[in-house]
């Protein structure tokens, strides 16, 4: 009777990253982001011109077809999905740390070593940004009935001056930081993993949350300079992101990288 061999069981693929990150790290990958930029900065600031005008067009979008109240939802959902939308962004770093050319061709078909599972991934993002607006008109009606949405010139005034509009802020900002908190972990360092790593989706993610927690002041750090990136792009009429953006997808691989050993 043959002998089945003994299977080991798997070591968590973060085990392999146990590099302790350092407070100013998130800063070190600004800078780096930056380097990358300019290395044929045309690309980049394409991608970000790309991003921009579709942000521009979903906007117009929403006005045009009367579904301004869930605009401001729908600008805290694109944090959600903004990650896996910037993998051109990570392929062009990843190609200049390796030393290989950059093409425009790269930036815009990526094939991840990962295959098929970086889809899953973006699926997931997408549905939590679908929940995400769901819930944010739900607490709408929760505190103001029925009564119609203001429009966009009268929403701050019932919003601050009133009770029941700061009651909503203090429930929905609760609610949507547990969204936002959700998604940074599991997409934090996952998609430019399935990038560079023949793994599954959920151990990406699974390995993501770990990594956040194990360095979870310097995530913090960097989940909040992100915010103030993005709310800098907001106060432009999202002109910013055409900057920005990229500038956030170089330094998220940076970010990623430096959680591998020997990473920067």
């Amino acid at each position: 009777m043959p002998m089945i061999p003994p299977v080991a069981s798997p070591l968590p693929i973060v085990d392999r990253w146990v590099r302790p990150l350092k407070m100013d790290d998130p800063l070190k990958w600004l800078a780096a982001g930056w380097r990358d930029l300019m290395i044929q900065p045309a690309m980049s600031i394409a991608y970000g011109l790309i991003i921009f005008l579709l942000s521009i067009g979903f906007v117009g979008s929403l006005i045009a077809l009367g579904r301004d109240y869930i605009l401001f939802p729908a600008f805290a959902g694109f944090m959600v999905v903004g990650p896996i939308l910037a993998l051109g962004l990570y392929e062009k770093s990843r190609r200049i740390e390796a030393g290989q050319p950059v093409h425009w061709h790269s930036l815009f078909f990526v094939r991840p070593r990962s295959g098929g599972q970086i889809l899953f991934t973006g699926v997931l993002l997408c549905l939590l940004m679908v929940v995400w607006m769901r819930a944010a008109v739900i607490i709408y009606a929760l505190f103001f009935g029925l009564l119609p949405f203001p429009g966009l010139n009268r929403i701050a005034p019932m919003l601050f001056t009133t009770q029941t509009g700061l009651a909503m802020l203090a429930v929905g900002t609760a609610i949507g930081g547990l969204f936002a908190a959700f998604s940074f972990a599991i997409s934090a360092f996952s998609v430019p993993m399935l990038l560079d790593e023949d793994v599954d989706a959920l151990t990406a993610m699974g390995s993501s949350m770990a990594l956040v927690w194990s360095n979870l002041r310097v995530l913090l750090i960097w989940a909040a300079i992100v915010l103030v990136l993005f709310l800098l792009s907001l106060a432009t009429a999202l002109l910013g992101l055409i900057v920005i953006y990229p500038l956030l997808g170089h330094a998220t691989w940076h970010a990623y990288r430096a959680v591998q050993p020997g990473g920067s």
